[in-house]
């Protein structure tokens, strides 16, 4: 399986608390059969669109829009098998099917309108909302959204899960941030999952994102007064 999107990261620094995930710590998105890399760079005209990428093709896709200059995120978490009796350790794709590009809306119909390499590739539609012709609109993340779930997800941590709102078992609506170790500086609610205390990230019309677990001593209460 090929390394894309989320490899490259700094793994293992941690991010102080009071600091934004600055645009020059989102790992680069690079293509497995080039070599080319994007580097994330913020600009008004382009938004966070999610795309629904069919038969597990999200490496692929990825590789065309890279090529093309375009910034791509896949989340993935690492999963270790045996094979033959040894250990053997690859990259899962966190969320299956689902390829995030940072681009323009001009280029974004382009890829789904009029890109025949990509005809697998089509709009993951906001099911919550409808635009004037009272049609479903392509679902777009926010950039401080989109911030916190790249912060959460590219260390790559094997224990990263993909969970529903049932899986989670909450203690309070606060909002924290986890201050130190592996996932210091993200932002979320802590929850109870999988027998283990997480700190649950939101990604809005698609779902929850779990850390590792989280020692109570690196959890701090977010002031929102």
């Amino acid at each position: 399986m090929s390394t894309l999107s989320n490899v490259t990261t700094r793994r293992g620094e941690s991010i102080p608390p009071s600091i934004r995930f600055a645009p020059d710590a989102f790992p680069e998105a690079k293509s497995s059969k080039t070599g080319v890399s994007v580097r994330y760079v913020p600009e008004l005209n382009k938004r966070w669109y999610v795309f629904r990428v069919s038969y597990g093709r999200e490496d692929k896709a990825s590789d065309y829009l890279v090529e093309d200059g375009t910034y791509t995120y896949i989340a993935k978490k690492i999963v270790e098998k045996y094979v033959g009796g040894k250990r053997r350790r690859y990259l899962q794709t966190l969320i299956p099917n689902l390829l995030f590009a940072y681009t323009t809306d001009e280029k974004a119909k382009e890829y789904v309108s009029n890109t025949p390499a990509i005809a697998y590739l089509s709009y993951y539609y906001n099911h919550f909302k409808q635009d004037e012709g009272e049609k479903n609109p392509p679902l777009t993340v926010p950039d401080e959204e989109m911030s916190r779930f790249i912060q959460a997800t590219c260390n790559m941590n094997k224990h990263l899960l993909f969970v529903q709102p049932s899986q989670c078992h909450f203690k309070g609506g606060e909002k924290v941030r986890v201050i130190d170790g592996l996932f210091a500086g993200v932002e979320g609610r802590v929850a109870r999952v999988a027998g283990q205390q997480r700190v649950v990230i939101s990604l809005p019309n698609i779902g929850l994102i779990s850390t590792a677990y989280i020692p109570t001593a690196f959890i701090q209460k977010i002031d929102t007064d």
